[in-house]
């Protein structure tokens, strides 16, 4: 499978060294703000052995994210198929996770143009979504700047969320390709 490179990033498939590093973002509270908690070593290894089944499954996933610079694991950035129904799916979702100490510096913005270009340029998927808790406003300023669209009458509340959960209402934006 490809990887996938820009300026300043390699996303590439997965190997064993990043686990402990994806565990550590993983149970960060910054970065799990908008999720609904923190994950275990566990709860984050069962993550990565789920998007890497993703990835044989559908040959493609959400790419582990690397610096070009020096080769450091910094999170994810790339696409997936979600496993829950709603009014949108089935559908592709491009999504990101990022280590804290890599926000600010336009690298999901950048990550996620390469993605939008290889979905729509090497799998020739039509349209992509995105979604997030409504309060997430970091995402959706990366969602805009990729050039994807919210109508807010397809926002939705997350079903793996409970009800009067202050996560579950989310926002859709969508995404498709030029002709």
């Amino acid at each position: 499978m490809p990887t996938v490179q820009t300026n300043r990033l390699t996303l590439r498939r997965w190997q064993p060294s990043d686990r402990e590093p994806f565990a550590r973002l993983n149970s960060d509270p910054a970065v799990m703000e908008f999720m609904p908690a923190p994950l275990t070593q566990q709860e984050s290894d069962l993550l990565a052995d789920r998007i890497e089944a993703h990835f044989h499954q559908h040959k493609f996933g959400l790419w582990a994210a690397e610096l070009r610079s020096n080769s450091a694991f910094i999170g994810f950035i790339g696409l997936s198929i979600p496993r829950f129904q709603a009014p949108f799916t089935p559908c592709v979702e491009i999504g990101w996770r990022l280590a804290s100490d890599y926000w600010g510096r336009g690298l999901v913005t950048e990550g996620a143009c390469a993605v939008v270009y290889h979905a729509f340029h090497v799998l020739d998927l039509s349209s992509l979504v995105s979604f997030t808790s409504v309060a997430n406003l970091r995402s959706r300023r990366v969602m805009e700047k990729i050039g994807m669209t919210h109508n807010p009458s397809e926002d939705f509340d997350h079903p793996n969320l409970p009800e009067h959960h202050p996560l579950r209402p989310h926002v859709l934006y969508r995404l498709s390709r030029s002709k």
